[in-house]
């Protein structure tokens, strides 16, 4: 299975890169009806295509209606499609739309632009890879589309629906100028005059907008405040209603009686790039990825540097959802010793010599790090590299340390933690372990609750094989006022509007 370069987003770095950023404290007061959110990172693109759907969810969820929605279970839900079906086989998505919906600049949403807005997006160098296994989009008449697929895709529903099917006016499509210039049908529509890029968005409320009951507030302003000092003071003034969070914050967020949210958003730890030992022949060794996996204190890691906000485990399927086995976690307890037996039984007593990368977003581990290897006689040489370049090149190394956004949707977690190619795992290699191979194969020949029981197999199958050494899972948290809730979903590093409701 392939679906390369698929967006995702390394957390740790929007978070470091607020330690090192300027930014303004906003000013001003949140009328009665409006609603101020303070989100990590400014808008990337508004044009669905090239947005990423990380930190994002806020601006696009103002201005877009996606064809594919999540509830808060991560399950798909109509939004401009109303209704869907799949083929027999599974190779046909037909897809029945709303009527009676009009873009901004006055186009009709129909089935011609449901077909320009995903073949624009099938296109897109980040959305494109949501749409990997479709191999055309036709309109089957005027409210109705098809989307033929090349193979089963257990994984697309959710992927549409977690960011990936926003709609925009197929006349900005075709003018290539929705980068800068977003022309949609969502609730609200842009307000220009009173926004400032880069500090403040303000989106007023549209009348009429089928699905108006979900989005209860007269304007939306999202502010990007990288600084959480700032943002924490700017939710004691009363000028925010709600912050991404630093988790460190967490009590004295329950001082002023404020609303927390938290779930898990990334797992934490070492990806191994090189599972067959073809570029470091240690790796290769099962009991060598054992015994990196118990050298590792990851509750005590979880708790130094991640704030204690998170789940210790060693599985990248997300805590507390079905596929996650709590008793697996005891697979690779924290033991020292039994990590030196392993490496002496694989004939690797004194360790070995190994170069990895480095960056300043991934300094706060790395002493643990290179503590940890060096009592198993592992000589780490560091490659310094700035933060874009390590996620350009950290992959071209055996292995490194990696902070990667984890899927609430058991097939999508399969796809894109374990079988496809990614920047983090250009080598997927399955196909060099039969067992994960061969499951690998029945949960792609299964659909939905049927693919569980085979996941779960699968989850513990690729713990036994020490697939990558986890540390723990980290919490995103979201502080909101009384009378403001902020869903978490893990997926989505900010949830889109449809999750911020008055409550």
């Amino acid at each position: 299975m392939k679906r390369i370069w698929r967006a995702t987003l390394v957390a740790v770095a929007a978070i470091a890169m607020a330690a090192c950023t300027n930014t303004t404290t906003p000013t001003g007061s949140t009328a009665d009806g409006d609603i101020k959110i303070g989100t990590l990172l400014d808008v990337t693109s508004w044009d669905p295509a090239q947005a990423d759907i990380g930190f994002d969810g806020p601006y696009l969820s103002a201005l877009y209606d996606p064809l594919v929605a999540l509830d808060k279970d991560s399950e798909p839900v109509p939004g401009l499609a109303k209704a869907w079906q799949y083929s027999a086989d599974r190779l046909t998505l037909t897809m029945d739309l709303r009527t009676g919906v009009k873009f901004s600049d006055g186009q009709v949403f129909d089935a011609e632009a449901a077909v320009k807005n995903l073949q624009h997006l099938k296109a897109g160098v980040r959305s494109g890879a949501t749409y990997a296994n479709v191999g055309g989009i036709e309109k089957v008449d005027e409210d109705t589309v098809a989307l033929h697929l090349k193979k089963k895709d257990d994984a697309l529903l959710y992927y549409m629906g977690v960011g990936r099917s926003w709609m925009a006016s197929p006349a900005a499509i075709e003018a290539g100028s929705l980068a800068t210039q977003p022309v949609g049908s969502g609730p609200y529509t842009y307000d220009k005059g009173k926004s400032t890029p880069g500090s403040e968005y303000v989106f007023t409320k549209k009348s009429g907008h089928w699905d108006d009951k979900t989005y209860p507030f007269a304007s939306v302003h999202v502010l990007p405040i990288a600084d959480p000092t700032a943002s924490f003071n700017a939710m004691l003034s009363g000028q925010l209603d709600i912050a991404y969070a630093n988790a460190q914050d967490i009590p004295r967020a329950k001082d002023n009686g404020w609303n927390i949210a938290s779930d898990v958003a990334t797992w934490v730890g070492i990806q191994y790039t090189d599972r067959t030992g073809k570029q470091l022949k240690p790796l290769g060794d099962i009991r060598v990825r054992r015994a990196l996996n118990h050298a590792f204190d990851g509750a005590a890691m979880l708790k130094s540097v991640g704030q204690d906000a998170g789940v210790a485990t060693n599985q990248v399927f997300p805590a507390r959802r079905p596929v996650y086995d709590a008793a697996l976690n005891d697979r690779y307890a924290f033991d020292l010793d039994k990590a030196k037996q392993l490496m002496a039984e694989a004939g690797y007593p004194d360790g070995f010599k190994v170069t990895m990368p480095m960056s300043s977003i991934f300094q706060p581990w790395q002493p643990s790090v290179q503590q940890t290897l060096g009592k198993l006689g592992i000589k780490v040489t560091w490659k310094n590299m700035s933060p874009p370049d390590y996620q350009k090149n950290a992959a071209t190394y055996p292995m490194f340390i990696a902070v990667l956004a984890l899927d609430s949707n058991p097939a999508a977690s399969v796809d894109g933690r374990i079988t496809s190619e990614q920047w983090f795992n250009p080598n997927p290699s399955t196909e060099d372990f039969p067992k994960v191979d061969e499951l690998v194969g029945k949960i792609e020949e299964a659909t939905g609750e049927a693919q569980l029981p085979l996941i779960r197999q699968l989850n513990e199958e690729i713990t036994d094989q020490a697939w990558q050494d986890v540390w723990y899972q980290a919490n995103n948290t979201y502080f909101s006022v009384k009378g403001i809730k902020v869903t978490p979903i893990t997926g989505m590093m900010f949830p889109t509007l449809r999750f911020v409701q008055r409550g």
